[in-house]
């Protein structure tokens, strides 16, 4: 008995992208710009798969469309048909090619550089023809960059929903610190957050195109939001601001006396780190080997010391 043909999508991969497009990039204008295409050929694209399905996909509230009960759930799953597409198309690309000649690894800023640069110098020495793609990212970042598709490896504190992440790093110590002449080493005695509240909080734009205020650790006036953490670093270790950074991070600061830790009750936390593969079922030799890499060097290098005010 000869199998039933399978039945063709009325709805193409493109116009399902269309619609992911708008919603993610927030209207026409925007996911036009995003998928570099018309403006009008997105809104066919969309009212092209309403008509074909016979649902409405948006609703108008005021003067903001907003996605309908119905169209939340199709949005929702194609998204995931957009990722499943991508996957196939990694996997595919790795089962032909072998040996992977790029790879591309998110890397969440705080963890440890001199590791990550020494893990890639490693892997270097195994495989010098493959070229690596670092991207360093801030909170949402790794997450974002794994969703798209665009890294095959990331490193981050947390493991993004629908992701499986194995611990790479435990506790790292992350601190509040400033310059010695900072005003709140002058007070001389133990800080609250109320002490910090009055002067300025110096942090790291969150790398999401979705940026959200969980770089702001603490509520103050006055605040500085640098792209990149080299700027972050070099703005406290001059006295214009305080902020929490990895012990590790700030390793030669701390020794040179440029910045010290604050005194401030509860200061100190602990991050841990999680490796994370894009599709855990379809990794290729050269990803499989640069986590590995990172596994065997991550271990005795774990960062539990904590780094306490003098």
């Amino acid at each position: 008995m000869s199998a039933k043909p399978t039945p063709t999508p009325h709805i193409s991969l493109e116009q399902w992208r269309s619609l992911v497009a708008v919603v993610d990039a927030g209207g026409y204008v925007q996911a036009a710009e995003a998928l570099h295409k018309s403006q009008s050929s997105i809104t066919y694209a969309v009212q092209r798969l309403e008509h074909v399905l016979d649902v409405k996909v948006f609703s108008m509230q005021g003067r903001k469309a907003v996605l309908t009960p119905v169209g939340q759930m199709l949005y929702q799953r194609a998204r995931q048909l957009l990722e499943d597409s991508l996957g196939m198309e990694r996997a595919a690309v790795r089962a032909s090619a072998g040996w992977e000649s790029e790879i591309a690894i998110a890397v969440e800023v705080l963890f440890p550089t001199w590791l990550t640069l020494e893990c890639l110098d490693a892997f270097g020495k195994i495989s010098p023809q493959t070229r690596i793609n670092l991207y360093e990212t801030v909170l949402d970042g790794g997450a974002e960059l794994l969703q798209q598709g665009k890294v095959d490896l990331a490193i981050l504190p947390k493991v993004p929903p629908g992701y499986r992440g194995e611990i790479l790093q435990r506790s790292a110590s992350i601190v509040p610190v400033a310059h010695p002449d900072h005003p709140l080493h002058q007070l001389e005695r133990e800080l609250s957050l109320r002490d910090l509240r009055k002067h300025r909080h110096v942090v790291v734009r969150d790398t999401s195109v979705k940026r959200s205020d969980k770089t702001h650790t603490v509520d103050v006036a006055q605040r500085w939001t640098v792209t990149n953490m080299a700027t972050l670093i070099g703005a406290v270790s001059r006295g214009y601001g305080f902020a929490w950074l990895a012990a590790d991070k700030i390793r030669h600061e701390l020794e040179a006396g440029v910045l010290k830790p604050l005194p401030l009750r509860g200061g100190e936390r602990l991050a841990d780190f999680y490796l994370i593969f894009a599709d855990s079922e379809a990794i290729g030799p050269g990803v499989e080997r640069l986590a590995q890499v990172f596994r065997d060097r991550g271990e005795g290098t774990m960062l539990t010391r904590s780094v306490a005010p003098e």
